[in-house]
């Protein structure tokens, strides 16, 4: 695997003190899947009442994890549920074997847990390709089923990593009728992030009462706005998972609750604000604003070809403020563009203005810009009223090192 990197200079400066969501446990061990060093197993087991939804990858190679639970979601919640996360091996493109492997782990999951074979869930992310040694698992299940604790979900965050420089995680408490509700989320994921579903593994967790149905359908819409909406380098995992467990444990309905959607919106941008900044090798935060386009989804279209071209991102670690780049990424996206009516900005300063460089424009101001670690990329299309936001970060050598050598 690949060797150990240095904290991303994007990091936070510490993991985050999460709320203790009711009706959820978690334990993480060291079973030696792939690592020989580190924790590398998380198992979150949550009390019967539990709706679960989630959104996967739509990779025509999405591993035997991703189909095991996407037969699973959407299945009655009168019984407890599981979740086991392993690192180090994404138990893809495994064949038999992997549905094998995946079929052995949830039946010993079930048999040590006391919940039902369909309301036990599992994830792998790693190496591809590589029949996983899941018995090291298996003999590993007692001990994480006695030493489950509600307090540990930052250790779970930690044992989910694999080219991640930092744990993730985001939470918030919000009041709907006067009564509190909690919400706490882990994330991993450094590299193959793009859309469908943005390439990670990503856990939420509420004590609020919501319908299987209301959780589904508000899980998929935020998803959209926030994890479909980052990207570091176009490529899509075959092992993306997004999981939201609501416990019920608070008693307070949040079901199709305005206030309730707000404050998970907040959790979900957060982690995949984390995740792109600690993209692998990453230096420099960056948000792509589209305005003016003829509709959202050609918006979405040019923002996504801006924040996945290499020759953008390279000017960007290279603090060079080259609009032209910009200009190429627009031109081949494939959305409607007009060349005369677009304008490009590089924070606070206009650049390009209807299809010719600003009058006014002072690369000095721009190329000062581009100093920041944080950076803003706007522009308008003057064609209609389609807009979006997303969110990337910049291709450097430490990308290439940490890929070049990932399986070594």
């Amino acid at each position: 695997m690949a060797k150990e990197m240095p904290r991303s200079p994007l990091a936070p400066d510490h993991f985050p003190d999460l709320p203790v969501v009711d009706g959820v446990r978690f334990a993480t061990t060291a079973a030696g899947v792939v690592y020989s060093d580190r924790t590398d197993v998380m198992l979150a087991v949550m009390d019967p009442g539990t709706a679960v939804a989630g959104v996967f990858t739509k990779s025509s190679t999405r591993s035997a994890p991703v189909l095991d639970c996407q037969v699973k979601i959407g299945g009655p919640s009168d019984a407890g549920a599981a979740i086991l996360v392993n690192s180090g091996n994404a138990n893809a493109f495994t064949g038999h074997y992997g549905q094998t492997s995946v079929a052995e782990l949830t039946a010993a999951i079930a048999a040590t847990t006391d919940v039902p074979l369909n309301r036990v869930f599992t994830a792998s992310t790693g190496v591809i390709g590589e029949p996983m040694k899941h018995d090291r698992i298996v003999d590993k299940l007692l001990e994480l089923s006695d030493n489950l604790s509600t307090d540990a979900i930052r250790d779970a965050a930690q044992a989910i990593m694999t080219t991640d420089t930092f744990a993730k995680g985001a939470g918030t408490q919000v009041l709907i009728d006067g009564k509190p509700i909690t919400i706490a989320g882990i994330a991993k994921g450094s590299g193959m992030i793009a859309p469908d579903m943005a390439t990670m593994l990503v856990y939420i967790f509420t004590d609020a009462k919501v319908s299987q149905s209301s959780l589904q359908s508000v899980l998929a819409r935020l998803a959209d706005k926030t994890f479909n909406c980052i990207t570091v380098d176009s490529d899509t995992s075959t092992s993306d998972t997004l999981m939201l467990c609501a416990t019920g444990a608070s008693g307070v309905d949040a079901t199709e609750n305005d206030d309730f959607a707000d404050a998970l919106h907040g959790v979900m941008l957060d982690l995949a604000h984390q995740v792109v900044r600690d993209g692998e090798g990453a230096t420099k935060f960056v948000e792509i604003r589209v305005t003016g386009a003829a509709n959202d989804a050609d918006a979405k279209t040019h923002a996504m070809t801006i924040a996945n071209s290499p020759l953008v991102k390279t000017a960007i670690a290279g603090e060079d403020p080259n609009w032209g780049r910009v200009v190429m990424a627009i031109g081949k996206s494939g959305a409607v563009a007009d060349r005369d009516l677009i304008s490009i900005w590089f924070g606070d300063v206009l650049v390009a203005d209807k299809g010719w460089v600003s009058p006014d424009y002072d690369e000095a101001e721009a190329a000062e810009h581009m100093k920041d670690q944080s950076l803003r990329i706007r522009t308008d299309f003057g064609l209609g009223n389609g807009e979006t936001t997303v969110w990337t970060c910049d291709f450097t050598h430490g990308y290439i090192e940490i890929n070049a050598d990932y399986r070594s």
